[in-house]
């Protein structure tokens, strides 16, 4: 389906994992207050941090802003259009250096990710086991996107940069001293994460008392290894007697579909149409990022929402034609009159509809397919009109030649009424240009445009047809 405008934006600023709340909560606002800079712009709102009920899982790494937009006719700027406005927001936006911007809508966002799993509406997925694979082969995958025409705002999803304490216990080492794991593993989990020493008692309400470490000494290794550890012989000894304490990077997140782990690459589409710019990066990426065996990809978003319509027409559309054909035989009882409407059909109607998509640079897709299938309809129904009319003629004893003259005269005003009807009815959605329009616009365009192309093409097609099948012993039925 075409992207529908929602006379809004849905900007995501993501920033290095390892950001904390405070500084992200500093930067949320001088982020605002470029965006509201435009004239443009009625309002901005930020949300920082996840909600309490965990239906979106994020860090303060994200940060989202809703922006409100002026309807564009009153737009005084330079930019006509959201796609220059949004180049030149991610051109001021380049002052906050580490921050990548992501530009979609409230509404197509939540379905976007509902759909994909990614908060993006095009994203291939790399399936996989292992994480440091998956960063390797998505960054490869990234870098091959941003050289295709057309592909814009191609960013990572991160999994990795998560810092996370690490500590490898030495065996060895506890075993010369009389220790256990589990001695080492309960005085790491007491001093980090803390152990309930007591309970305090507030009225009617029982509080568990957790005791642990100081935030300074729970962040640092060099800290940590000086915990000291009680021996059965009595000596007290630090931590890193005991083990290898350090920081590494760790997972912030582990994306999963259909019990497999994978890592996002996302992007959109601008300047190009969807198909033609997928299918380019599609082949690129096979070409140049090579998979290890047990891992694949997958192209989702928008992209598989198109092949998936694409498929569903390739089967109604044929569908459509033979059922159109089997009631045309059903009607006339031989098949040169059924072969000729749905010959003028394919021959004229379409041609308008091709012709206005290419002028308007509309891209095919599923709105424009239905308006095609109506098109059809209302096509057979006016070349019907005719054939049945010249077969009248020529059973009330009317010759061939005066027959075809007369009925292409006589029904020029009925079928030219009932094109006009159409058209004129579906004209206003198809010049529209304000929000919302753009699900309808090539709905509207393909019919209309395609009913005048038919009634031009008809006129002179349909009677040239006729002439060229009939026979004075055809068995003639209106």
């Amino acid at each position: 389906m075409p992207q529908l405008d929602e006379g809004t934006l849905w900007v995501r600023a993501t920033m290095p994992y390892t950001i904390s709340f405070d500084e992200s909560a500093k930067l949320a606002p001088k982020i605002r207050e470029i965006l509201r800079s435009f004239p443009e712009v009625t309002m901005v709102s930020s949300e920082l941090g996840r909600p309490d009920d965990g239906t979106d899982a994020t860090g303060f790494f994200n940060v989202e802003f809703f922006v409100g937009l002026k309807p564009y006719g009153q737009w005084t700027g330079p930019y006509r259009n959201k796609a220059g406005l949004i180049k030149a927001m991610n051109q001021k936006l380049q002052a906050f250096p580490g921050v990548t911007f992501n530009y979609t809508q409230p509404a197509e966002d939540a379905v976007d990710e509902a759909e994909t799993g990614l908060k993006s509406a095009l994203a291939v997925k790399v399936f996989g086991s292992d994480l440091n694979t998956l960063q390797l082969k998505g960054k490869a995958i990234k870098q091959v996107l941003e050289r295709v025409p057309g592909i814009r705002n191609v960013t990572l999803v991160q999994e990795l940069g998560q810092p996370s304490l690490a500590i490898k216990i030495n065996r060895d080492a506890i075993a010369r001293y009389g220790l256990n794991v589990s001695d080492i593993n309960g005085l790491i989990q007491t001093a980090i994460g803390g152990d309930v020493a007591t309970q305090v008692v507030q009225q009617e309400k029982e509080f568990d008392l957790i005791v642990r470490l100081d935030q300074k000494y729970r962040d640092n290794p060099e800290e940590i290894g000086n915990i000291l550890v009680a021996t059965p012989d009595g000596q007290q000894l630090p931590l890193k007697t005991f083990a290898d304490i350090g920081v590494v990077d760790g997972a912030a997140f582990v994306y999963r579909q259909d019990n497999s782990r994978y890592i996002g690459v996302q992007f959109s589409v601008e300047g190009r149409d969807l198909a033609s710019a997928v299918g380019e990066a599609i082949k690129q990426v096979k070409s140049g990022v090579e998979l290890p065996r047990g891992y694949r990809l997958d192209w989702g978003g928008q992209y598989s929402e198109y092949t998936a319509s694409r498929a569903q027409l390739g089967v109604i559309l044929p569908l459509t034609i033979f059922i159109i054909f089997f009631l045309l035989f059903m009607l006339y009882a031989n098949f040169k009159f059924p072969f000729i409407t749905v010959l003028g059909v394919l021959l004229s109607a379409p041609v308008g509809g091709l012709v206005a998509l290419w002028l308007t640079g509309t891209p095919f897709s599923v709105s424009s397919g239905v308006g095609f299938l109506a098109l059809f309809g209302v096509s057979v129904q006016t070349a019907v009109v005719f054939i049945s009319y010249v077969n009248e003629l020529r059973r009330d004893g009317m010759p061939l030649d005066q027959a075809v003259r007369e009925g292409a005269i006589l029904r020029l005003r009925p079928i030219m009424m009932t094109a006009l009807v159409a058209a004129l009815g579906l004209l206003p959605a198809a010049l529209a240009t304000g929000v919302g329009t753009d699900s309808q616009r090539p709905f509207a365009l393909v019919i209309v445009s395609g009913l005048f192309s038919r009634l031009l093409i008809s006129i002179f097609l349909m009677p040239a047809l006729y002439m060229l099948v009939a026979r004075p012993d055809d068995r003639l039925e209106v």
